[in-house]
């Protein structure tokens, strides 16, 4: 899809939008390239994005009659967001929860950990050397993660934050002065730990069992 947008701009045109890609509006697309050469290579593009399209939908299917015979499954779909794909891929990527002692191991292994950096640490001061009282900084999230996992739980919180019961809580985080990509991060770790949680307890999703102060 990128490649095929890439094509149209290379010669000025411009795709806002996915109107590029439907098929009842591809012969007026095609009509804009006044290259043979170009239409002919957007057409190949055209019929490997159709090709590319059924195999999602067969795949999909195949995710989702695998996570049918998964018991977790079924238990981490309970949790608002975390739909059929999205807990096929969890139980897929993770294989146990008893990997992870706590939650924070899985939020390590999730991408969502945030990397501080400090340097300096001592000074010397009349003659002794003494540890400076400099805050540490964050350089963002951990990189050496799993990449699925992380997409799963940032789109879940993306998700989430429109509709309950993870409205209410990103908003009040917002109101006690957080910053909304740092709100957005505290909602996918919470959705972490929660499927973590569930997962290790064999429970379903509560809401009246959720903590809402952390």
């Amino acid at each position: 899809m990128l490649r095929i947008k890439a094509l149209y701009r290379s010669r000025g045109i411009a795709t806002t939008g996915t109107g590029v890609y439907q098929v009842k509006q591809r012969e007026h697309w095609l009509k804009q390239l006044t290259e043979v050469g170009m239409q002919q290579r957007a057409a190949w593009l055209y019929q490997q994005l159709d090709h590319v399209r059924e195999l999602r939908k067969q795949a999909k299917a195949a995710v989702l009659a695998e996570g049918q015979r998964h018991q977790a499954v079924e238990l981490l779909r309970t949790i608002p967001q975390v739909g059929p794909v999205r807990a096929a891929q969890i139980v897929a990527t993770a294989g146990t929860p008893h990997r992870f002692r706590t939650k924070r191991q899985f939020w390590s292994y999730s991408g969502l950990a945030v990397v501080t950096h400090t340097s300096a640490e001592y000074e010397l001061r009349a003659g002794r050397v003494v540890r400076r009282n400099k805050p540490v900084a964050t350089r963002g999230l951990n990189p050496n993660c799993n990449r699925r996992l992380k997409s799963v739980f940032v789109s879940a919180a993306t998700a989430g934050g429109v509709s309950h019961p993870w409205q209410p809580y990103l908003d009040n985080l917002k109101r006690k002065g957080m910053r909304a990509d740092m709100a957005r991060l505290t909602l996918a770790r919470k959705i972490a730990a929660l499927a973590l949680a569930i997962w290790k307890k064999g429970e379903r999703f509560d809401p009246k069992k959720l903590n809402w102060t952390t």
